[in-house]
C-alpha cells in the first residue's frame, strides 16, 4: 500500500496522544469515585464484562480516527478488479510444421479448435484481432467483438512455407497501436533487420520513393516514440503461438523490444513436443523443433508468461487460462473510499453502544461514581 498524501501520515501522532487523554481522565474519575463500604461487592454486581464494555466505545472511536487520518491520507493498493475494455490481439503460427500429425488429428486442426473455444470463452468487454504469420505475416481479421467474425477468420488459415515470428509480433503492434503506422517493411528496413541489401525489401521488389518517404517518417515515429516500463499498457496485449523456430524475416526479440517499448505484454504459447518432429510435405522431410527459448525470452521481456501445449488438452488449458485472466486484472486503486466508510461505520457502532450500554446502568448506581 501507499499513500499518495503520505504527509498527512503525520497526523497519526494523535492517537497516542487520544491515549494518553482517555488514561488520564480513568485515574482522574478514580480520585473522584465515592467511597463505599466494600467495592469488592461493587465490583461482583458489575461484572468482568461490565468492564470491558466501558471500553469499547473508546476504542471504536479510536479505531476510526486512526482510519479517518488513513483514508484522507489517500491510500492505494494493488487489487484484482475486473478488467476495463481490452483489445487482444492473437497472433498464430500457420507455416508448414503445423500439418504435423504428432497432435490428433493435426496441429493445426487442433490449434483451430482451441482457438475457437477461446474466442467463445472470452469476456464480452474484450475485443479480438487476428493475425497469421509463416514466411510472411497477415491481419485475418481486425479486432472486433462479434464472435462469429471471429471464429470465421479463424476457419480461414492457409498454411505456408517459413516461419517469421517477429513479423508476426511487429504485425500485432500495429494493430494495437494504429495510430503509430508500424509499418512492417519500414521497420525492418529502418532497423537493418532484414537481410540482403537496404536497397531490397524482404519480398525482393524495389521501394517506390514516395511512398518510401513516408515509410521512413513513419519508422522514425516508432523508434522516437516515449518509452515506458514493460507490462504498463493495461489496454490490451499479445497472445503469440509458435511450433517452431524462426526461418525468417525480422529478429523475434527485436521485435520483443518494440513490444516492450510500448509496455505491451506477450504472452507466448510454445505448441508441440520438447523433442521435435520430422514431417513430410511436398516430398521433403524435414525436422522441426519448438524453440522454447526464445519464446521464453519474449514472455521475460515484456513483463508476459510463457505456456508449454504439447497436447489439444493442454492448449484448451492454456487458453482458458488466459480467457480467466484478461475478464480479472490486478492494478493499483485508491482505496480512500472504502477506508472511510469504515471508519464511519466504526463511529456509528460506538455511539450506538455507548447509548444502549451507558443507559442500562445498575440501579442506584451513576454512571462513573465507581473507580473500578
Amino acid at each position: 500500500m501507499r499513500f499518495l498524501w503520505p504527509d498527512l501520515l503525520w497526523l497519526l501522532l494523535a492517537i497516542p496522544v487520544l491515549v494518553a487523554a482517555y488514561l488520564f481522565a480513568l485515574s482522574r474519575r478514580k480520585k473522584q469515585a465515592v467511597r463505599y463500604a466494600s467495592l469488592e461487592l461493587i465490583r461482583g454486581a458489575i461484572g468482568p464484562g461490565q468492564r470491558l464494555r466501558r471500553h469499547l466505545p473508546p476504542a471504536l472511536f479510536l479505531l476510526a480516527m486512526l482510519a479517518s487520518i488513513l483514508a484522507i491520507s489517500r491510500p492505494s493498493a494493488t487489487i484484482t478488479l475486473p478488467s476495463e475494455y481490452l483489445t487482444l490481439v492473437l497472433a498464430m503460427d500457420v507455416s508448414r510444421s503445423m500439418q504435423a500429425n504428432d497432435v490428433k488429428p493435426t496441429r493445426i486442426t487442433a490449434a483451430q479448435e482451441a482457438a475457437r473455444e477461446f474466442v467463445r470463452q472470452l469476456p464480452g468487454h474484450v475485443r479480438l484481432g487476428i493475425v497469421s504469420f509463416a514466411g510472411t505475416a497477415a491481419i485475418v481479421q481486425s479486432p472486433t467483438d462479434s464472435r462469429d467474425d471471429l471464429v470465421a477468420a479463424i476457419d480461414r488459415f492457409q498454411l505456408q512455407r517459413a516461419t517469421a515470428t517477429g513479423s508476426g509480433l511487429i504485425l500485432s503492434l500495429s494493430v494495437l497501436f494504429p495510430e503509430d503506422g508500424i509499418d512492417l517493411e519500414s521497420v525492418i528496413f529502418d532497423r537493418g533487420m532484414a537481410r540482403g541489401p537496404r536497397a531490397l525489401p524482404l519480398d525482393g521488389t524495389r521501394r517506390d520513393p514516395a511512398k518510401a518517404g513516408k515509410e521512413d517518417k513513419a519508422a522514425r515515429a516508432t523508434t522516437e516514440r516515449k518509452v515506458v516500463p514493460p507490462g504498463s499498457y493495461t489496454a490490451g496485449g499479445v497472445i503469440l503461438l509458435s511450433d517452431g523456430r524462426r526461418t525468417t524475416g525480422p529478429d523475434p526479440l527485436e521485435a520483443a523490444k518494440m513490444a516492450a517499448e510500448r509496455g505491451v505484454r506477450v504472452y507466448t504459447v510454445g505448441f508441440g513436443s520438447h523433442d521435435g518432429i520430422t514431417a513430410d510435405g511436398e516430398g521433403l522431410s524435414y525436422y522441426m523443433r519448438l524453440d522454447e527459448e526464445t519464446l521464453k525470452a519474449i514472455a521475460k521481456m515484456t513483463g508476459g508468461e510463457y505456456f508449454h501445449a504439447g497436447t489439444a488438452a493442454d492448449l484448451s488449458k492454456v487458453y482458458e487460462n488466459l480467457s480467466t485472466r484478461f475478464s480479472m486484472e490486478r492494478r493499483e486503486t485508491e482505496i480512500s473510499a472504502l477506508i472511510a466508510a469504515v471508519a464511519a461505520s466504526l463511529l456509528v457502532l460506538a455511539g450506538l453502544l455507548s447509548v444502549l450500554w451507558f443507559h442500562r446502568g445498575t440501579p442506584g448506581l451513576t454512571r462513573g461514581s465507581v473507580g473500578v
